[in-house]
């Protein structure tokens, strides 16, 4: 009974001191007292926020393209590298369960079997007695227990260090995913713009040709001169020049979306389209809502708490370190058969300390080193905020530039096809010669080149404001 009051009295102190406060502040989010209280917008750019528009997590089917959401599935399916970020947030998981464990007993089941010989001739121990060659056995298995206590909360801030990485791993993980989601759709819609440049240029070429034609038959009946049909001959190479040139820029595209889909570039093809109708009503929001949609904030903000945490962890070092190895249902026998009677019981229970008395500075370095970790967490925290405010807004400002500049490119693609139209019927009537068609010509594809530049700018625009956004990802709770 008063072993059993010994042992209980231990293990009594073991879970006071493990119930002590932790060495090391506690984690507390910094507040960002500079994020502004709103977007700088144009007075007549206000956009809509319905509920519905809100950016879920698959946020590109916004812009209600099937072909795009099929590219994103296979993206987030295929794709190499996300498929490394998740094998990343598992190793970060299982080493947090790993950390998780330390705040519990290790038990292990001990066995051990020996035979020996003692020497006759070993020093004696009574000299009135002679020593003797002696064979025996020694049986000893047993159950030991080992523990530390975690009396300064050395092994809490560890562990609490080691979730806080998981954490981050998570919030990597859903950065690697926007990232990736929103070059699929950068590039997809790059394609779709050449797309319709090439149909543009193709078109164009098709004219030009016809008007060639037209031009030799003037010339042959002597009412054009043979620089007429020079220019318009000209006009024609120059136009395919720019026709390869785009389908050589489609190609690398497409090439760009079969690797970020998983499947190698010989073997993806991707046909002809046009870019949507329309891009998709984006809610701003606040730019403090950075702070929870955007995934790479969240990751730094996690940083900053395993900073903090290896804070206390490196304080704990000034203490001792207590470490209980009771060693239950033991037996120890020199034969089998009386191996589990109770006189072959054997059991011990103690409580170990440590401290270190000089390390040369070591542990204070240790500390100095933790302490400048989370300087540096913190500062990359508020640069990360930073940035994502200028790319939300930068992303806004091009929108909007974007917008009013196409409004402006229709009405000039507008009077450009009327100039055309007016300049080969006065160039059939041999009003206007074939140099004045020609540069008619010209500047009418540079216009309807220009005019799909600038929608394919306002959808790589509005995919970067969603992305700058943060997508559809919230931070768990």
């Amino acid at each position: 009974m008063k072993t059993m009051r010994q042992i209980a009295l231990l293990l009594g102190v073991a879970l006071l001191a493990a119930a002590c406060s932790s060495v090391g502040l506690d984690y507390k989010r910094p507040d960002i007292t500079d994020v502004p209280s709103g977007w700088k917008t144009d007075s007549d750019w206000q956009p809509a926020t319905p509920a519905d528009a809100s950016p879920k997590k698959e946020w590109w089917k916004a812009f209600g393209d099937k072909q795009l959401d099929e590219l994103e599935a296979n993206c987030l399916k295929d794709n190499l590298s996300l498929k490394v970020a998740v094998v990343r947030l598992d190793q970060a998981l299982a080493q947090s369960n790993a950390h998780g464990a330390a705040t519990m007993p290790t038990v292990a089941l001990n066995a051990s079997a020996t035979r020996s010989q003692t020497s006759a001739n070993r020093p004696l121990g009574n000299y009135s007695v002679p020593n003797s060659s002696t064979v025996q056995n020694d049986f000893k298995p047993n159950v030991s227990v080992s523990y530390e206590v975690d009396w300064l909360g050395r092994v809490r801030r560890d562990v609490e260090s080691a979730r806080a990485s998981a954490e981050q791993a998570a919030a990597d993980n859903e950065n690697v995913r926007l990232i990736l989601t929103a070059q699929v759709a950068s590039a997809y819609f790059q394609l779709r713009q050449l797309d319709e440049e090439i149909s543009f240029v193709s078109g164009s070429v098709a004219s030009q040709e016809k008007v060639l034609e037209l031009t030799k038959v003037r010339h042959e009946y002597g009412v054009s001169a043979e620089n007429d049909v020079v220019f318009q001959s000209a006009l024609v190479k120059s136009s395919k020049v720019q026709l390869q040139l785009l389908i050589n820029q489609r190609k690398q595209t497409e090439d760009l979306l079969a690797t970020l889909t998983g499947v190698p570039a010989p073997n993806f093809n991707l046909s002809s389209g046009t870019l949507p109708s329309k891009t998709p009503v984006i809610p701003l929001g606040v730019p403090a809502k950075l702070l929870e949609r955007r995934p790479d904030i969240a990751s730094a903000e996690r940083a900053m708490a395993v900073a903090n945490a290896q804070i206390g962890v490196a304080k704990a070092a000034y203490f001792p370190s207590l470490s209980l190895t009771p060693t239950f249902g033991g037996y120890e026998s020199n034969g089998l058969s009386n191996l589990f009677s109770a006189p072959s019981l054997v059991w011990s229970v103690g409580v170990q300390a440590t401290q270190t008395l000089f390390d040369g500075g070591r542990n204070r370095a240790g500390v100095n080193f933790a302490q400048a970790g989370y300087v540096a967490a913190l500062a990359l925290y508020r640069q990360s905020v930073l940035v994502a405010i200028q790319e939300a807004q930068d992303a806004l400002s091009n929108l909007q530039g974007l917008e009013v500049a196409r409004k402006q490119q229709d009405e000039a693609v507008r009077n450009q096809n009327r100039a055309y139209e007016l300049t080969l019927l006065r160039y059939k009537e041999g009003v206007d010669n074939a140099l004045t068609l020609a540069t008619v010509q010209q500047n009418q594809l540079s216009a309807l080149r220009v005019q799909s530049q600038l929608r394919g700018g306002q959808f790589l625009s509005a995919v970067s404001l969603l992305k700058a956004l943060g997508g559809g990802w919230q931070e768990a709770n």
